[in-house]
């Protein structure tokens, strides 16, 4: 089922990365998640599962504070990074963005050539001298040195879909984070670039932590350790809330899952 490198270590939450403690989310009066709980463990590729509407994005998105970039979002509960709580107001943001980066769903390089894609996070965060060995290593480690080597003062918007979206890794790789989100970063891409992604995915997590939301089950059981099946509770007033139902090995939850409510949803009953 998984494309596991030789040197990665088996499923294991004894390192932990991430808890999440009751997390609910706010966005103005709606509460758009409910009470989740998790570990997520360190070195792993952690899959977030479910139907359209059950909260996937926004809980990848309480792991570095994107939320705190829509006003009406509001967090309650614990996020803690390594024991300590995110949402500390002490707690610089940018900070925690350069640690745990992210990879969004459609590929979105900056106007500018490819290496200027790559320099951008480090210059900004005052990186001096020895930027071309920086950028190249970048590029190694996201699959794509062999492909653009040559077109490095090219613009990085002449790259192929895939590409760009292993530029956006590369530029993610660049600032040197421990956590590395990505949001269906495979969603826009054709069946080839999302084998490459996958691919570099499970070389990527010999030395990042990954958490990937998805849509694709088959993606989830082919690359992750772990998956958090979440669905879509409806309440009494018919409001929808997202909520966790069940997180464990992957081989647990697609193979013999707890809930039935998971195995429904893998099996194609619904969602």
């Amino acid at each position: 089922m998984h494309k596991r490198h030789p040197e990665r270590p088996a499923p294991s939450l004894d390192d932990p990365v991430f808890h999440l403690s009751d997390l609910d989310v706010w966005y103005a009066d709606h509460q758009a998640v409910r009470e989740v709980t998790m570990t997520i463990g360190r070195r792993q590729i952690t899959a977030m599962i479910g139907p359209s509407g059950c909260g996937k994005s926004t809980v990848i998105r309480c792991l570095n504070r994107m939320n705190d970039l829509i006003p009406t979002a509001r967090v309650v509960g614990k996020v803690a990074y390594h024991g300590e709580d995110l949402y500390d107001p002490e707690i610089d943001p940018i900070e925690v963005r350069r640690r745990i980066g992210m990879v969004f769903q459609k590929p979105n390089p900056f106007p500018k050539s490819v290496y200027d894609n790559i320099a951008y996070g480090p210059r900004v965060n005052g990186v001096k001298g020895k930027l071309d060995d920086l950028v190249e290593e970048a590029l190694i480690k996201a699959a794509l040195w062999d492909e653009v080597k040559s077109k490095l003062k090219s613009s990085a918007l002449a790259l192929s879909g895939g590409q760009q979206q292993r530029l956006c890794i590369a530029r993610t790789i660049a600032v040197r984070p421990e956590v590395i989100l990505m949001d269906e970063p495979c969603s826009a891409l054709d069946p080839i670039a999302t084998a490459r992604i996958e691919d570099l995915m499970a070389d990527l997590a010999r030395d990042f932590t990954i958490v990937i939301v998805t849509h694709n089950m088959q993606q989830a059981a082919r690359i992750s350790d772990y998956t958090a099946f979440f669905t879509a509770d409806v309440d009494d007033a018919g409001v929808r809330h997202g909520r966790l139902v069940e997180y464990d090995t992957t081989e647990k939850i697609f193979e013999n899952p707890a809930d039935q409510r998971t195995e429904d949803y893998i099996t194609g009953r619904f969602g």
